[in-house]
């Protein structure tokens, strides 16, 4: 069997090491099994590379590049890996998104050079023979389209992530028309490129593409930004297929659509929880903020000590917690997981609520519910919960605003009006963990905070867990 045969099996093979590594990140009890799969598949993946690369004889100096590229990598991403926070995933995972488009990108230039910029060249002229040219310019142009879309709509997520920018939408004049006329220019570009492949033509499909895409994520609120997560994610998955056509990768091709159609579906169910649809996100909007409007007080709030929460903890019978992006800053997971253990073992039926969006990642507060070692089983989503909020005892909201927000279901003019959201007022008491009366990060005033059963807790959410603790 030739090193090209053996490279290609290995390829299948590293393929449905993907497929069971996502099959396995879909239920907390098989996510470390699916993360080893998708480990052995990248390994096998790059071994199968290198192997092909030699039989093609790209010659020592090409294995050292290669090795030694695959250190350097391998070193940053573990050195990440140890010292990311958790708060710090999303925006990561937005700057690793960039790095694919960048590479599609790259890919797509070079696969110009190549044939494109060399018509009486071999691979050209293969290629004209058997009429295969001018879908040899279609997947460049088209990959280096959607590379630099991921790329420069990646890096504006990271900076809206980590604070570097604000998280209010641009709106400039006519946005939509811009994001319409960029399409419609991408394809009389791509047409005028496969009749005639010049390079003026791909720079400007290059520029247009990293201007598209940052206007795309920049017009995009803070409150839409789970979603614009999972659509980079898509986006990186579509733009390295077309890299994979280009290379003539099949691995690549298939990673690629699994990266590219997942993340599409997970997009689809991030907009169907926050009653969006994905067009009306990517024209931008939902997280325009609030303005004055945002910060103003909907009536008198009240105050609770933690002393006080003990006592109502300590006379509960059932109590649902909340979670939200503010638990995940103040890490107080741990102490959250340990306050779940007393309240079991005093017979307390607890139970966490998580929604679909809450946070500022998929999944986000699941896996910070699971290293703090809280039971799987006591972890329900938005939609098995909803309807148990009437007659629990004490719902605490640690760090969730616009998910618990009654403006969505009580006032058709919020700008998150029809968002489904979790009916955590319908309790007998609820306690907000918050540090200040501001509005949450769609912008949006929330009047859970002025109700009669409701009481604010506030202060860093890690300190105020351990004084319940220490009050009961």
């Amino acid at each position: 069997m030739s090193v090209g045969t053996t490279a290609q099996a290995a390829y299948i093979v590293a393929a449905l090491l993907f497929i069971l590594a996502l099959a396995g990140l879909s239920k907390h009890e098989t996510a470390k099994a699916g993360n080893g799969f998708g480990i052995a598949g990248m390994l096998v993946a790059l071994l199968a590379t290198l192997a092909l690369a030699v039989d093609r004889g790209i010659g020592p100096l090409g294995v050292s590049l290669l090795l030694g590229a695959t250190a350097v990598g391998a070193a940053i991403g573990l050195w990440r890996a140890r010292v990311v926070e958790m708060t710090g995933m999303p925006e990561l995972i937005a700057l690793l998104h960039s790095f694919v488009g960048l590479a599609a990108v790259l890919v797509g230039w070079n696969g110009f050079f190549h044939v494109e910029h060399h018509p009486v060249g071999a691979a050209a002229e293969q290629l004209r023979r058997s009429e295969l040219l001018g879908i040899h310019s279609a997947e460049v142009f088209i990959g280096v389209f959607v590379g630099a879309v991921t790329f420069t709509g990646s890096i504006v997520a990271f900076l809206k992530l980590s604070a570097r920018m604000k998280s209010d939408p641009l709106v400039l004049p006519g946005k939509n028309l811009l994001n319409v006329g960029a399409l419609v220019g991408f394809v009389a570009l791509t047409t005028w490129f496969i009749l005639e492949p010049q390079l003026w033509l791909l720079i400007v499909v290059t520029a247009l593409a990293l201007l598209l895409g940052w206007h795309l994520v920049a017009s995009i609120g803070g409150g839409d930004m789970p979603v614009v997560v999972s659509m980079l994610n898509s986006y990186s998955g579509w733009a390295a297929a077309a890299s994979g056509f280009l290379l003539e990768n099949d691995l690549l091709i298939i990673t690629g659509a699994l990266v590219g159609s997942s993340g599409a579906y997970l997009s689809y169910i991030m907009c169907k929880a926050m009653n969006r649809s994905f067009l009306s996100v990517i024209a931008g909007g939902f997280g325009v903020e609030a303005g004055p409007d945002g910060d103003t007080e909907c009536g008198e709030h009240r105050e609770i000590t933690a002393a006080g929460v003990a006592e109502l903890l300590a006379r509960a019978d059932s109590v649902i917690i909340t979670p939200g992006y503010g638990m995940a800053v103040a890490q107080a997971q741990y102490g959250v997981a340990e306050l779940t253990r007393k309240l079991r073992e005093k017979g307390v039926d607890v139970r966490f609520g998580i929604h679909p969006v809450a946070g500022r990642l998929p999944g986000h507060m699941n896996v910070l519910l699971a290293e703090a070692k809280v039971p799987y089983d006591v972890v329900l989503e938005m939609d098995e919960i909803n309807d148990d909020f009437t007659g629990t005892s004490v719902v605490l909201v640690i760090g969730a605003n616009d998910t618990v927000n009654p403006a969505a279901t009580e006032d058709p003019v919020s700008p998150i009006a029809g968002m489904p959201v979790l009916t955590v007022w319908k309790a007998d008491n609820v306690v907000v963990f918050k540090r200040s009366m501001a509005s949450g990060y769609a912008g949006v005033q929330n009047p859970l905070f002025f109700r009669a059963n409701s009481a604010m807790l506030f202060g860093d959410a890690k300190k105020r867990v351990e004084d319940i603790l220490h009050a009961f």
